[in-house]
Formats: C-alpha cells, structure tokens, sequence
C-alpha cells in the first residue's frame, strides 16, 4: 500500500487503511514522543493521543508536503500540551553541579540512539523540551520561543543547561564504566 492510498483510505475513514497508517508509522512517532516523554508509559499516551487527532484531522490533509513530518508536528505538538507550561519558567538549575571542562565537545556522537535518548529522558522537562525543538527538530529560538510560550532568551538559556546538563550525565556515566572495568 503506498502512502497516498493510506491516507485517501483515512480520509474516507477505512478501518482497513487507518491500521495500515498505525503499523507504518507508530515506531518514527513513538521515537518522537519519546524524546519528549519523560518514559515510555507518557510515550505511548502521546502517541495514543495522536492518532486520535490524526484520524480527526486527516480528511484536512492536503498532501502538499511531507506526511511524516505533518504527523511528527501532531506528535509533538500533543506531547508539548501535555505539560504544564509554567513549568519552563520554574525549572531551576544549579549551573556549578552541571558544568565540566573534562567532556569533549563531541562525545555526545559518540553514544547509541538508545544511550542518548535515555539521557535526554532524565532532562527536566523544559531542558528536554527546548533539546529535542532546537537540536533535532532544527527550530529557531524564536520558533520554540512561540511553540512553548516563553522568551527566546529562556529558549536559549535552557538550551545551554541542556547541553551542560548531557555533558554532565556523559561524564558520570564514563566515570562508572571506568570504575567497573578498573575496580
């Protein structure tokens, strides 16, 4: 079945297509709304969500851009509304407990999928939030700034923390691996 026979098959409300549309693309969507989630349960309640609206919204689908990417903004849009955006201006964090000069600069390349995502899901949520908009998703401060409701100056500055946070985690974890494979 190609893409467009699914979403014609949607659009007229086929359970036989809406199945087709779920299989092809709950693993990319569930991977998105884990990099928002904080674990696997709220994942897979964002993704329920979404295909709800999905299936709501796709008779308005004009296939005049990419597919994928009209689901992952529904995903992520659903898991950004999901939280309480208040929270982005309470988050506080030490910046003496997240700094170290030690981790290189691009050690983060170093990690597997899996070993990244499991980091940025213990990222407080603005940090995890502002991560997954601007360094995977490619949107400007300005963009995120919109999408959360916060100031893109907050948007850069939880970026930075985000960043030093990871580095922060990195570096713990090598610690660790050195001391197993030492002690």
């Amino acid at each position: 079945m190609t893409e467009s026979e699914i979403i014609r098959g949607c659009q007229r409300g086929k359970a036989k297509y809406q199945k087709a549309l779920v299989l092809r693309y709950s693993p990319m969507m569930m991977t998105v709304a884990r990099r928002y989630c904080r674990d696997d349960h709220a994942a897979k309640d964002v993704l329920q969500e979404a295909f709800i609206r999905i299936f709501r919204a796709i008779e308005r689908y004009q296939e005049t851009g990419s597919f994928a990417a009209w689901l992952r903004r529904i995903v992520i849009n659903i898991a950004l509304q999901s939280k309480d955006k208040a929270a982005y201006q309470r988050e506080q964090a030490g910046l003496e407990e997240i700094t170290h000069p030690l981790v290189a600069p691009n050690v983060i390349q170093q990690l597997g999928a899996e070993e990244l995502i499991a980091l940025i899901q213990q990222l407080p949520d603005g940090f995890r939030d502002v991560f997954n908009l601007y360094v995977v998703e490619g949107y400007a401060h300005d963009e995120i700034a919109d999408i959360l409701g916060i100031a893109p100056g907050t948007s850069r500055s939880q970026l930075v923390r985000a960043r030093q946070k990871l580095q922060a985690m990195i570096l713990q974890q090598e610690k660790e691996t050195y001391v197993k494979r030492v002690g």
